[in-house]
């Protein structure tokens, strides 16, 4: 096994999340976040009309990226509000998800039905 490398000066670890996974840096979380509210506030509701999607209001884009993020109704495994409590993982994929709507806006109307399945309430449209 190689040696480890000594931290830099004034260097703190990072402290693991509840799941054991290491915790982003404060910056990249604030990042992050201001990423995903960017996506799912402006750029989302800005491509609705134009695309003429189902969901136009930004809390319907976040259910959508987060429940397939998660792989199951965000709210029963993430306590609300779930900005604050999503781990680092989740939230990349997350932001990934509503990145991948916004290059590919015939892809948001599947993945509405897709979370709304997840949830008892497609109705098969």
């Amino acid at each position: 096994m190689p040696p480890r490398r000594a931290s830099p000066p004034g260097h703190r670890p990072r402290e693991p999340d509840l799941l054991g996974h290491e915790a982003a840096p404060p910056g990249a979380r604030a990042e992050a976040v201001a990423r995903w509210l960017h996506l799912t506030r402006v750029v989302l509701p800005a491509l609705a009309a134009p695309h003429r999607w189902p969901i136009r209001n930004d809390h319907c884009f976040m259910r959508v990226c987060l429940d397939l993020a998660i792989g199951a109704p965000w709210h029963e495994q993430v306590r609300r509000p779930a900005i604050r409590h999503l781990d680092d993982a989740q939230l990349a994929r997350a932001i990934a998800l509503a990145e991948r709507i916004a290059a590919d806006p015939a892809s948001l109307a599947v993945r509405n039905c897709e979370s709304l399945a997840m949830r008892g309430r497609h109705r098969g449209r």
